[in-house]
């Protein structure tokens, strides 16, 4: 019997956890519809904000340090290996 319940509750846990991080992948879609929503009004009404992270990231390309700019990056933006690096290209201007 103490098995069956163990199983019981280990399943539960387990059905929680995945309802959580479901949960979570919508709303991180959600919130990536929106600034991507921003962004295009944004670049409408011709306005512009600075990244925080651009005075560094840039600051590290100048010193020929671009591994280390794409690590900021990505620290920065959340961004996977391969955007932060095509990102990081363009801001170096080698495409």
């Amino acid at each position: 019997m103490d098995t069956v319940g163990l199983t019981l509750i280990i399943l539960l846990v387990l059905f929680g956890i995945g309802s959580i991080e479901n949960r979570i992948s919508r709303q991180d879609k959600r919130v990536a519809r929106v600034e991507h929503k921003l962004d295009l009004i944004l670049d409408h009404l011709g306005l512009s904000e600075p990244e925080p992270w651009a005075d560094e990231v840039g600051s590290l390309l100048r010193d020929g340090r671009k591994i280390e700019a794409i690590k900021v990056y990505r620290e920065a933006t959340g961004a996977g290996l391969r955007e932060a690096k095509e990102a990081v290209d363009k801001l170096d201007g080698a495409d």
